[in-house]
């Protein structure tokens, strides 16, 4: 069941966006669906195609997609037969059978396909257990054995329970076995299917807006950022406008948590790898950790994370309760290992920003800061227009660490302050990590994408491994909780929600550049230079259009950069010693003076709202 958000808008049936269609489909259902798509794709495939070899073909979140490994590759006008045969094959309503067999026998019917990679899949499933496969088709009404794949399920009762109006085949990539580069490379081909052609349409319109969204197109054509290849995939350069928005969110950043009883500090970006071994992360998260490199006989490595930095500031000083809690926060840059095929614009980069910060405290503080987080990220990611969220609680793992009674009241202490909050959540019953219980929060954007952003996390784990300790009011020492918390995630990944949110279009207080002054002619150039001094020195970003284009042009040109305020200066404004002001967001307001155009900017970025 999905999570209900935390402030539903009204809306009526004309307001209803595509997302809010596509969540009314049965998400069990869909999972059948697209499971017996997958099915069925791969079955149009190998009888278009018998020189096919099948792999694997998962459900997805959007769709389902299954890899082949074929000597030719598959080209795009592929997709309409292999969808045309798809058709077929749900029009002949074929059931999908289940039949369990010993692993010999299942081997032997593997053998008479010649299908190596399934193989490979029944060596990877443990022994003593009958190995499930799925027909399409009865294997007893035909006389030759109808197609079939080895699969857990679940699937469709038939092939006909699929519309065939709501489902579409929409890409080729190239995908390795396994996910390992040193595999035979093969062949992916990604599908979508839903309950019903409405849905179906508003996937797509879903997809073409995300598309005119898209925060890499956005940030190209608004000079925001760029990935240099000759410095590296992954690592983002902020160009002066994108270093704006970014400088700007920082700085709210650093006063809000000021002001909500946090303490800035600054870590290294880097450690002996002795200290990753503490840790724990050179066991468990070598895989994404860069090579490390060698200094002056000693072994470093970069951060992947800044949790081990902070409890090194901590454990500096022996504390007492009285102290507590102890709230450290810092936008500290971490790097992580990506392949490059996973990469993807400011979403996921090599080297980001986290704005982290990490809670100590006793147990008995614990739901109070977390209900002060809870705040806390509200006040945050509301400042951004974000108030829609899901919210998942994930509770104790089969495998973890610390007592059982401490689980039991971190995670009560979670559900209290949730409650207390107000806030719908699900429970994801042994989804936290094996060191703690967390609180995941999804914030919904303007077109009811939901985005992973906020984290809260427990961590029984790091006070063990590195001992530390506070003196309690017994005079014993005692070890503290340690709560792990992140609002944005990361600043690259958080921006690139906003610039999709907002679809480049930022509110006042956020646009690199806030208002764009307009001379009709020369003749009232010195007249809007006079302007530009005095708006820069009330604290406003603004520019001087010089380029001595005509004026329509030189509309067009902000509206294209997305500035929110436009004042245009003819013969009558220098006159009246006025501006003719035009808002991106409420269209003309008309001649204003100078001081009550700067007066209005300033209050509407104060607030945080448009102009």
């Amino acid at each position: 069941m999905d999570a209900v958000a935390v402030k539903p808008s009204e809306s009526k049936p004309s307001d209803i966006k595509p997302s809010d269609i596509l969540r009314q489909a049965d998400t069990e259902k869909l999972a059948r669906i697209r499971h017996t798509c997958s099915h069925v794709m791969a079955m149009a495939v190998q009888k278009l195609y018998p020189d096919a070899k099948v792999t694997i073909g998962p459900a997805t979140e959007n769709g389902f997609y299954y890899d082949f490994d074929r000597k030719e590759p598959f080209a795009p006008s592929d997709l309409k037969a292999i969808a045309k045969e798809m058709k077929r094959i749900i029009k002949w309503n074929q059931p999908l059978v289940r039949q369990e067999l010993p692993r010999p026998e299942m081997l032997a019917e593997i053998e008479k396909l010649n299908e190596p990679y399934k193989i490979e899949l029944l060596a990877a499933i443990p022994e003593g257990q009958n190995i499930s496969r799925y027909f399409i088709g009865d294997p007893e009404k035909f006389e030759k054995q109808p197609w079939w794949d080895l699969c857990a399920g679940p699937h469709l009762e038939s092939t006909g329970d699929i519309h065939p109006d709501a489902f579409a085949l929409e890409s080729i990539a190239g995908a390795y076995w396994r996910g390992d580069e040193k595999n035979p490379m093969l062949q992916r081909i990604y599908g979508t299917a839903w309950e019903n052609p409405e849905q179906l349409q508003a996937y797509h319109a879903m997809l073409e807006e995300a598309k005119r969204r898209d925060h890499r197109t956005i940030g190209k054509d608004l000079q925001l950022f760029s990935i240099q290849e000759d410095a590296g995939g992954g690592l983002v350069f902020w160009h002066p406008k994108g270093a704006i928005i970014r400088n700007t969110i920082e700085t709210f950043w650093k006063e809000t948590h000021a002001q909500n009883g946090y303490e800035a500090v600054t870590t290294p970006h880097m450690a002996n790898l002795d200290l990753w071994k503490i840790s724990g992360h050179n066991d468990f998260y070598r895989e994404s950790m860069f090579q490390p490199m060698e200094v002056e006989h000693q072994v470093y490595q970069l951060k992947p994370m800044n949790c081990p930095f902070h409890v090194l500031i901590y454990k500096d000083t022996l504390h007492s309760y009285k102290e507590f809690p102890i709230r450290y926060a810092e936008l500290g840059t971490v790097y992580r290992y990506e392949r490059s095929g996973t990469m993807h614009g400011l979403m996921r980069v090599r080297g980001f920003t986290q704005d982290d910060a990490h809670i100590f405290c006793t147990e008995e503080q614990i739901e109070s800061e977390i209900l002060g987080v809870l705040n806390l990220a509200e006040l945050i990611l509301s400042t951004f227009g974000f108030e829609n969220y899901e919210i998942n609680l994930s509770t104790r793992p089969e495998k973890y660490v610390g007592s059982d009674a401490i689980w039991e009241k971190s995670t009560e202490a979670l559900k209290q302050a949730l409650n207390h909050k107000g806030w719908n959540y699900v429970v994801d019953e042994g989804g936290g990590a094996f060191y703690g219980p967390k609180i995941d929060i999804k914030i919904e954007d303007a077109i009811g994408r939901r985005w992973q952003c906020s984290t809260i996390q427990l961590d029984f784990n790091l006070p063990d491994r590195f001992k530390m300790e506070y003196v309690g009011e017994d005079g014993v020492r005692h070890q503290p909780i340690m709560i792990h918390r992140a609002l944005f995630g990361s600043v690259e990944r958080f921006i690139g929600v906003l610039i999709e949110n907002y679809a480049g279009d930022f509110p006042l207080w956020l646009a690199p550049v806030q208002a764009k002054l307009i001379a009709v002619s020369d003749s009232q150039m010195a007249y809007a230079e006079e302007v530009a001094t005095k708006m820069k020195a009330a604290g406003l970003r603004v520019q001087l259009d010089y380029s001595g284009d005509r004026m329509a042009k030189q509309i067009r040109k902000a509206e294209l950069e997305k500035v929110p305020v436009m004042a245009v200066i003819g013969a009558k404004e220098v006159e009246a010693g006025t501006l003719s002001i035009r808002s991106r967001k409420n269209g003309e307001l008309g001649a204003i003076s100078v001081n009550e155009a700067i007066s209005k900017m300033k209050s509407a970025i104060s607030d945080r709202t448009w102009f």
